[in-house]
């Protein structure tokens, strides 16, 4: 049985997550509106997987007997300057989600609530990849700096996305 403490904070964590997901998605419509398929459809795999992550923190809880308690999600910003502004936020909040999942897994090991930690330790994975991920994009952004054709190649590339 999942402790009342742990259900909590992965229900809080729930939320993030599928703030993440409506962020992603928000972001994929402002590439859209761009014209940069190619980052839409990036986001749009970004935010499936966020989803995803909501998904996988949800199933614990119930797996476990707890109450999965969910709260409304904010609004997420709609306007951005540029293909970089918007990678570094991505950057940004991938960063806050990396410390939201070391303080959950914190409490984990505090509560000694191993299974807890077991499914933790994949989402800590996660976000090295994730931060990775954006890091990439943003540097190859700066490169490409103010060149048209470096930025639709670019958007090529990200296209070219699977999921998964």
């Amino acid at each position: 049985m999942i402790s009342k403490r742990i259900q909590d904070a992965i229900n809080e964590q729930i939320v993030h997550e599928f703030f993440s997901s409506y962020l992603y998605l928000s972001m994929s419509a402002y590439f859209q509106g761009m014209n940069l398929p190619g980052f839409a459809h990036w986001m749009m795999i970004q935010s499936s997987e966020e989803y995803s992550h909501a998904l996988k923190l949800y199933n614990h809880i119930i797996e476990r007997g707890g109450k999965v308690e969910l709260e409304a999600i904010a609004k997420p910003k709609g306007d951005y300057k540029s293909p970089l502004d918007v990678m570094k936020k991505v950057l940004e909040h991938e960063q806050k989600i990396t410390g939201l999942i070391h303080t959950l897994y914190e409490l984990a090991s505090k509560e000694k609530d191993y299974p807890g930690q077991i499914m933790l330790q994949w989402f800590v994975t996660e976000q090295v990849e994730e931060e990775k991920s954006a890091n990439e994009v943003i540097h190859l952004l700066k490169q490409i700096g103010d060149a048209p054709a470096g930025l639709i190649m670019l958007d090529r590339q990200l296209g070219a996305r699977k999921s998964g």
